[in-house]
């Protein structure tokens, strides 16, 4: 049981870093002249390296407030976890927790598709998705397994 719940817990924690690097890291596109994210878009010039606010408009700004709230609900879905574990009845199941950690994942695949969507308008066409965008479809099945993992698994003394 307890391999178990190390088990549990690495693959929330592996999700819950997959989804702080993928919204705070500056690769969720990348080309030659520079790259760009949900925060700033930094280019290459003669200068160097300039760095600008991300746009204003309202899909990134929808793309900037479901991928904190999915980490919000990944990080109360893993506090819900250990104090249910403390708490929680004898054959009891992790309902709370694991909706919040489904939560979570629904929040980022949302994300990852309004900016799959919008971002062709925005991003010239030979700039390429970087590792940010990915590590956040990567977080996604993360998120809802460890979700479903948590609504399945009954507590045991």
């Amino acid at each position: 049981m307890l391999i178990l719940l190390l088990g549990i817990i690495f693959l929330h924690v592996a999700a819950l870093v997959l989804l702080f690097v993928s919204t705070i890291v500056s690769e969720w596109t990348t080309g030659e002249m520079g790259t760009s994210d949900l925060w700033k878009n930094c280019t290459l010039d003669n200068i160097g390296h300039v760095c600008n606010a991300a746009s204003t408009g309202e899909w990134i700004q929808v793309v900037q407030a479901v991928m904190i709230l999915s980490i919000i609900f990944s990080f109360l879905s893993l506090i819900l976890f250990f104090c249910q574990l403390f708490t929680l009845q004898k054959g009891g199941r992790f309902f709370l927790t694991g909706a919040f950690q489904i939560l979570a994942g629904l929040f980022v695949m949302s994300g990852a598709i309004i900016y799959t969507v919008m971002s062709p308008g925005w991003v010239p066409e030979k700039d390429t998705f970087g590792y940010s965008y990915i590590l956040a479809w990567v977080a996604f099945p993360l998120a809802v397994i460890s979700g479903l993992i948590y609504v399945i698994l009954r507590k045991r003394e």
